[in-house]
């Protein structure tokens, strides 16, 4: 069975929209790179944080 890593080893990205950082989740494993935002709220309000 391989090592598990532990939560402070995972990589980080910091949310645009509310400006907290989140932590790589097992489903973006495909796709970390294209992930900009926390979570589906976030991702919805993105506009209204732009403007």
């Amino acid at each position: 069975m391989a090592k598990q890593r532990s939560k402070s080893d995972l990589p980080t990205k910091v949310c645009p929209v509310c400006e907290r950082p989140f932590v790589w989740r097992k489903k973006w494993a495909d796709c970390w790179d294209d992930v900009k935002y926390c979570s589906e709220r976030c991702r919805r309000r993105r506009t209204q944080a732009s403007s």
